[in-house]
């Protein structure tokens, strides 16, 4: 007993060693922890990301805790000594500061969570880690209507949250809303094809159109807002050039989007060279 009192005497003493020993004892735990949440699978299921974010975020406020309390008295008289250079060190920390009230900010709106798709910025992808200063996220090709990984992993600040808005798009992991134009060189009337179009945009959408029109509404439900229905849509324009631009919108299963998008413009084209041979 003599001999542990002295023990804890002696790691008193030396603060630091004490320290270190915590520290490590801690990231052992946590290692072995992540270990056993993530298991030999090669695929991270959301609910597996969810505890091993939690069990990160909670090693970092153990370790933070611990030490705080065993070097408070320190820190008191640390917090003494600067308080006439605090606005330096809030001016120095300014990013630290604001990525912590970020990650705050975020908790506080629920504007996500991992597993979600966000898009921020000009950055979007799927979430799968957050913490008290970054967002991680593995991104997802979205300007370009492809709606896949593209292997990217992106770290994002949570400072950004305060510089960008946060945009869910959570329910475009199933099914979204997809865009695409179709240019047209010579100026004629394209009208008298669409009803046509229609009719084969139905054929190709008719496999899941009923699930379509379920999801659409539980969208609508949630968001509290009226959106456009899971029919397909086609309008005209015209470019500043004097071009007619053909728009399309279906509501289609996300993976399946650019395969519909192939077979609509291939069915546009067929229409159009059998209605206008001239100019085809």
């Amino acid at each position: 007993m003599e001999k542990m009192w002295q023990a804890i005497d002696f790691l008193l003493t030396h603060k630091f060693i004490f320290s270190a020993l915590i520290i490590c004892i801690i990231l052992i735990i946590r290692r072995i922890t992540l270990s056993q949440i993530r298991g030999d699978v090669a695929f991270l299921s959301e609910d597996q990301r969810n505890w091993m974010s939690r069990t990160k975020n909670g090693t970092v406020a153990v370790v933070v805790f611990t030490m705080f309390v065993l070097w408070k008295s320190e820190i008191s008289e640390f917090a003494l000594s600067v308080t006439a250079i605090a606005v330096a060190i809030v001016v120095a920390s300014k990013e630290i500061i604001l990525c912590f009230t970020g990650s705050i900010q975020r908790a506080s709106s629920r504007s996500f969570r991992i597993g979600d798709w966000i898009e921020v910025g000009k950055i979007s992808g799927e979430v799968i880690e957050h913490n008290l200063m970054a967002t991680v996220i593995q991104e997802i090709d979205l300007y370009h209507g492809q709606y896949h990984f593209t292997g990217k992993t992106a770290t994002l600040p949570n400072s950004m949250f305060f510089t960008y808005p946060v945009k869910n798009l959570n329910f475009m992991k199933r099914y979204v809303y997809h865009n695409f134009s179709v240019t047209v060189r010579d100026f004629v009337n394209l009208y008298p094809m669409l009803p046509d179009l229609i009719v084969k945009i139905e054929e190709h959408c008719e496999e899941f159109i009923d699930v379509a029109r379920r999801y659409n509404g539980m969208i609508e439900k949630h968001a509290g807002v009226d959106l456009p229905g899971s029919e397909p849509h086609i309008h005209i324009t015209s470019s500043p050039t004097g071009e007619q631009e053909v728009h399309f919108m279906i509501f289609c299963p996300t993976e399946k989007a650019v395969h519909l998008e192939q077979d609509i413009r291939k069915d546009f084209m067929e229409a159009y060279a059998e209605e206008f041979p001239a100019t085809a």
